[in-house]
């Protein structure tokens, strides 16, 4: 892979996972690992399911930064661009489209 496109892929993972933390900590996502919702925080049926809803999305957020993080550690281990499955190079374009793809057309494919 061109180098800059290594590190233009990078430099866009850096600014997602950045993008990320910083809607987990407007969501009110703490350091202890969870939402903290305020004291006046109702207890409706409504409210109750609103809540549900942004657990949701915070724990989708949540699992899109370990796929951020998991790229990002695998540009210092130098083995970013390789499937997780058969080790050969994820084809450029994918890794442009999704550069946190862990794996090939072919072995995503599979696991579908």
């Amino acid at each position: 892979m061109a180098e800059l496109t290594h590190a233009a892929l990078r430099a866009q993972l850096t600014e997602e996972r950045d993008r990320v933390r910083d809607q987990l900590q407007q969501m009110g996502y703490g350091p202890n690992g969870g939402l903290d919702f305020d004291e006046g925080f109702a207890d409706s049926g409504q409210v109750t399911a609103e809540r549900g809803e942004v657990e949701a999305l915070a724990g989708s957020l949540l699992d899109t930064l370990a796929e951020i993080e998991r790229a990002l550690a695998k540009f210092d281990a130098g083995t970013y661009g390789r499937c997780d499955s058969c080790g050969e190079e994820i084809a450029t374009a994918r890794l442009e489209a999704m550069p946190a793809a862990r794996y090939c057309i072919a072995c995503a494919s599979k696991r579908r």
